[in-house]
C-alpha cells in the first residue's frame, strides 16, 4: 500500500465503509426529525445554516469513527434537506 500524504483514509482503507445514500437516509430520517421539532418551536422556517451545521458534524463524526473515509468527508455533497 502506498503512503499518502497526512495518512489520508480512501473508502477501500474501511473495511464497512457507508454510502452516500445510506448517510443521506439515516440524516433524513434519525437526525432531521428532531431538527424540524427546535424550527417549528422557533419560527417554523428552516433553519438552513443549522441543517447544513448538524450535516457537517454529523460526517465529521463519521470520518472520525472511521465509518468514512477522509476522501468521503472532503467530496460528500449536502442531502436535499440541507437546502442544497
Amino acid at each position: 500500500m502506498l503512503a499518502r500524504p497526512w495518512g489520508l483514509k480512501m473508502p477501500r482503507d474501511i473495511p464497512t465503509v457507508m454510502l452516500h445514500a445510506q448517510a443521506v437516509a439515516y440524516f433524513e430520517n434519525e437526525i432531521m426529525p428532531d431538527i424540524r421539532v427546535i424550527e417549528a418551536m422557533s419560527d417554523g422556517q428552516p433553519d438552513w445554516p443549522m441543517r447544513s451545521e448538524s450535516w457537517n458534524n454529523w460526517t465529521d463524526s463519521l470520518c472520525k469513527d472511521r465509518v468514512i473515509s477522509d476522501w468521503q468527508y472532503a467530496n460528500w455533497s449536502h442531502p436535499p434537506s440541507c437546502g442544497d
